[in-house]
């Protein structure tokens, strides 16, 4: 499926000095990007926020239409640029044969112009929004509780929900999604807290057909569903019976299990690669990643050898996702070295084709071969949770073939792991250095 990458992380514009010229920044990065091995780029919303307090980061939508166009709420770009230099980011990403995701909020919304009373709950409400743009506007019977439904799954703080089975609302999302693929150039969208609204409506969005410039457009979708594996199955099978369009979905149970790995020394192995995460239990419908923007705070990010999760994410099943962040600002990217996160993406695009199969696996050391398929002739991993070099005899599918080691990282070691020959059946010894891993290719 390629590998993505998501385009920012939490108050980027302000960290990176790219206020109101954010846009302008990831257009600068994507002719570097397309040339390391990415396939596409989850950028930030894009629709003009209520920004309560200041700029926001869009995740408090008013105007789902203005993208930066309109004088309103503050301004007429948005934290990240005016919306012809948005156009211009998907211009050149489809110049460069790569995808653009957009993040869609479809939930909440904020920054009202007035209030209304609601008489089901009788209180007033911040719920008449006038948009600039004229397009989608709402009013009280648009939000929970509505004369349509009472009330929704979940709530998102103390903003009012859309309520979807209003007739004008599915109509106005199902037309700004259209608008978003045909007439703006995505190519697919980020949901963003599925967990606050039933997965109908996102299946509508899949059910559509797109066209653009009289040619087809297949969309992708991946939600937000922050839960455990249970129910970010049952929101899969919510959302893709029977669509042309399928979904995927945030691997968050495997996320932590990588922050244990990475943060707490002495994990077992064998827990990584258990049952319960997508990418072992639904590995196309997986979204695989190690952070991103909502990992701070009480949520904290990982915080130690990090290179460990990104080297699972990028060698095994699933779409990969790498996060800015980690890519350039703590410069894990490390472009044309073996030791970043560069290397891993090449050895993505160029090997990591076919189904996943363990050759060896204790508390300690493990090691997987993923088998190829089409154009990526398949790979060895092992990953070394140890605090010294690990070597290991392992039967692979390669007989008399000469294994590269193409990417590894270890711990406070500056040695490099040897190339290796298979025998007539297919034995070799591979190895990799402590708290680190080898990606070995033929």
């Amino acid at each position: 499926m390629g590998v993505m990458m998501q385009a920012f992380y939490w108050n980027c514009p302000r960290e990176e000095n790219r206020e109101m010229a954010w846009w302008k920044e990831v257009a600068r990065r994507v002719p570097e990007l397309k040339q390391a091995g990415f396939t596409s780029l989850w950028l930030p919303p894009a629709s003009k926020a209520a920004n309560i307090g200041g700029m926001s980061m869009g995740y408090d939508v008013y105007d789902y239409f203005d993208l930066g166009k309109y004088d309103q709420k503050g301004s007429i770009p948005t934290w990240y640029g005016t919306e012809e230099e948005l156009r211009g980011v998907l211009r050149t990403l489809h110049d460069h044969g790569m995808k653009g995701y957009a993040d869609i909020i479809l939930n909440h919304n904020n920054g009202a112009d007035e209030q209304e009373y609601n008489p089901i709950i009788g209180t007033m409400r911040w719920t008449r929004f006038r948009p600039a743009s004229g397009r989608f506007p709402r009013d009280w019977t648009h939000f929970h509780p509505s004369p349509y439904e009472a009330a929704d799954p979940s709530r998102f703080g103390d903003m009012p929900d859309l309520c979807h089975i209003n007739p004008r609302v599915s109509a106005g999302i199902l037309e700004y999604a259209r608008w978003l693929v045909e007439d703006v150039g995505y190519d697919g969208f980020r949901y963003d807290f599925v967990k606050g609204f039933s997965g109908w409506i996102i299946r509508a969005i899949h059910d559509m057909e797109y066209k653009r410039g009289g040619e087809p457009v297949t969309i992708f979708g991946v939600g937000e569903c922050w839960d455990d594996d249970f129910s970010i199955d049952r929101w899969l099978d919510s959302v893709n019976p029977w669509s042309p369009h399928q979904a995927g979905a945030f691997d968050f149970p495997l996320r932590y299990r990588l922050k244990d790995l990475c943060d707490s020394y002495g994990y077992s192995l064998r827990n990584l690669v258990a049952g319960g995460t997508l990418m072992e239990d639904r590995p196309f419908e997986a979204v695989t990643f190690v952070d991103n923007h909502d990992f701070r705070d009480e949520q904290p990010e990982i915080a130690n050898d990090k290179m460990l999760a990104y080297a699972v994410i990028l060698t095994h099943e699933g779409y990969p996702c790498v996060y800015w962040k980690d890519y350039y600002r703590y410069g894990l990217g490390l472009t044309g070295e073996a030791s970043g996160i560069e290397a891993l993406v090449r050895v993505h695009e160029g090997y990591a084709g076919g189904n996943t199969t363990t050759l060896h696996l204790d508390d300690t050391l493990y090691v997987m071969e993923r088998e190829g398929f089409n154009r990526q002739p398949g790979l060895v991993f092992v990953l070394n949770n140890g605090r010294e070099w690990q070597k290991k005899w392992v039967r692979t599918r390669w007989n008399e073939t000469t294994l590269h080691p193409r990417a590894w990282r270890g711990k406070d070691s500056l040695g490099e792991p040897r190339q290796q020959t298979t025998g007539s059946e297919g034995w070799v010894e591979v190895e990799a250095p402590p708290r680190g891993y080898t990606v070995y290719v033929p």
